[in-house]
């Protein structure tokens, strides 16, 4: 027999779930808790949730919710560039940079930009002309970086692996669905688009 401690007033009663687990260990299903399988019904809504077990399908799941593991999504990602959630205000890219290469040195006057690395070693530099990048640091795994609409930057990939990173902008800077396989991919396809990135 389950003991329940506290019932809640009224017609409302304190949810009870005779086969929920007492202790959490790890991760567990996401339908462990939901009965009439709810994440079924989430599916048609364009949620999508992915475990680490399982590959990511690295495609723009924008503008629907979406959950993921940002960590492993950015470390399976092996393309230069490549958006993983558009909306109207926020975009979430995937970027690997080869050991030796760098993003490009690039300005983005509108846009704000959250840099967040996940795996490797490189140098940052900022500044607020291109001819003066006046702040550089070193960073690693767990490094965030922040570049103000306007600010100068570059990202120099300088250890033996990839450069595997995240990044947010604030508006969109990329067209939904964005994959570049390559900087040069990259660089032509910023040409066409008008090239927001100064």
């Amino acid at each position: 027999m389950y003991y329940v401690p506290y019932m809640y007033p009224g017609q409302y009663q304190y949810p009870y779930y005779p086969n929920a687990p007492l202790y959490h260990h790890g991760k567990q299903p996401v339908d462990c808790a939901f009965p009439y399988g709810v994440e079924h019904v989430n599916r048609f809504d364009g949620y999508q949730q992915s475990n680490s077990d399982s590959h990511i399908s690295l495609t723009d799941y924008g503008p629907n919710p979406f959950v993921v593991n940002i960590n492993e999504a950015t470390k399976q990602n092996n393309t230069f560039r490549n958006a993983l959630w558009t909306g109207e205000h926020l975009q979430v890219t995937l970027m690997s940079i080869d050991v030796g290469e760098d993003i490009g040195l690039e300005m983005h006057p509108n846009v704000d930009q959250f840099i967040r690395i996940e795996k490797g070693q490189g140098i940052v530099r900022m500044g607020k002309s291109r001819d003066r990048l006046d702040i550089e640091r070193n960073v690693y795994d767990d490094s965030a970086i922040i570049v103000p609409a306007g600010r100068w930057h570059n990202l120099l990939n300088t250890g033996t692996i990839p450069l595997k990173l995240y990044s947010i902008y604030a508006p969109p800077n990329h067209p939904f669905g964005t994959v570049h396989v390559t900087k040069e991919d990259a660089m032509g396809a910023e040409e066409g688009y008008g090239n927001r990135n100064t």
